[in-house]
């Protein structure tokens, strides 16, 4: 009779991997997207086939299946001259742009996607990026290990805010912070009737409008080239009108809008990912400015946001002086990557890395 075999008679095989680059933006983008770190989740199919609307290139998508499972997928466009044969991943600027990996993806997973994303382009811009990125981080630090470049810019310091109760047991907002708001918006009231509205879900599109409206009075559209404007048409509405035809992603997108009078005031949009938010834009009409509106509505939209299970507000880079009133710290700096595959083009990379690294900006 044969001796029965043991568990540890059994060797446990690697998982199956198989990396392939599709046409188009592959379903298994929301697959992932579900797989991943929960701060990643609007990085959805929606939110990509929203930046192609609005900003052109033709993508395709890096997947990567484990065990027949995606656990990762990189959309892709071309970046610069054709002959360069470089990449970068679509998206918009706030509050990142990165890519979808399942929380169980493997190492090799990671070498697969390199070996396969290497057959079909020489180099890839991942960014910008939070350094604690777990997509980014993951791919960059297998990419080094594999002999690839991966050559980094300074974008700016990132902040945040901790909405958890305070340590030492002090109420927040502080009493003195409720009493000046309650000062500022007796003498706003002056003005006209006060309303405060909070939007998601189905208010999108529509409520994009008062957003707009806000910023064409703002400060950002009389002192600026107007670039950086969201919610207009000379701006970036059209990347916000894309993505909220994913109904996944405008019961994400939130904001509070402040109205003097029947007339749009003062605005703060976010995105919700569950215990962290993030600060997209906000912005006052300069009428109202010695009533600070725009404080009055980011306190109130903290306090909703603390009362619905929000942890931690990312506020992004720029403007430090008001986000450390609030009482948001800095955190992982924001970076721009340039992945070069080994040989050739990572060697010319690593030449010219300083070029990219003082095209960065410090400071921000």
């Amino acid at each position: 009779m044969s001796k029965p075999m043991l568990l540890a008679d059994f060797v446990r095989l690697p998982p199956i991997v198989r990396g392939d680059v599709v046409e188009g933006l592959a379903a298994a983008i929301d697959i992932v997207a579900e797989r991943g770190a929960q701060s990643h989740r609007f990085l959805r199919f929606g939110w990509y086939a929203a930046a192609l609307a609005a900003y052109g290139g033709q993508a395709r998508t890096l997947v990567v299946e484990q065990e027949d499972a995606p656990v990762l997928a990189l959309p892709f466009v071309p970046l610069g001259p054709r002959a360069l044969r470089l990449a970068t991943i679509p998206g918009c600027y706030w509050p990142f742009r990165s890519f979808g990996l399942a929380l169980d993806a493997g190492e090799a997973a990671l070498k697969t996607a390199l070996s396969t994303l290497g057959a079909h382009v020489n180099g890839l811009r991942i960014g910008p990026v939070h350094d604690d990125d777990p997509a980014a981080t993951a791919l960059i630090a297998a990419a080094r290990a594999s002999g690839w470049a991966a050559i980094d810019r300074p974008i700016g310091q990132n902040w945040s805010l901790d909405l958890r109760p305070a340590a030492d047991g002090q109420p927040w907002p502080r009493n003195s912070t409720l009493r000046k708001n309650r000062f500022h918006e007796k003498h706003l009231a002056e003005h006209g009737a006060l309303d405060w509205r909070f939007l998601s879900g189905t208010d999108w599109p529509a409520a994009f409008a008062g957003l707009g409206a806000v910023e064409q009075t703002s400060w950002i559209a009389h002192a600026t080239d107007r670039t950086d404007m969201k919610f207009t048409t000379d701006g970036h509405l059209a990347f916000w009108q894309a993505a909220v035809a994913d109904p996944v992603l405008a019961g994400m997108f939130r904001a509070a809008l402040l109205s003097v009078e029947g007339a749009p005031a003062a605005f703060s949009f976010d995105i919700d990912t569950g215990a962290l938010l993030y600060a997209i834009a906000n912005s006052y009409d300069p009428r109202f400015a010695k009533q600070s509106p725009g404080k009055l509505l980011y306190w109130r939209n903290l306090v909703a946001a603390q009362a619905r299970g929000i942890q931690r507000v990312d506020w992004g880079a720029g403007d430090s002086g008001y986000k450390q009133v609030i009482g948001a710290t800095a955190d992982a700096q924001i970076r721009d990557w340039i992945l070069l595959r080994p040989g050739l083009p990572a060697t010319i990379g690593r030449l010219l890395g300083r070029l990219w690294r003082r095209s960065g900006q410090r400071g921000r």
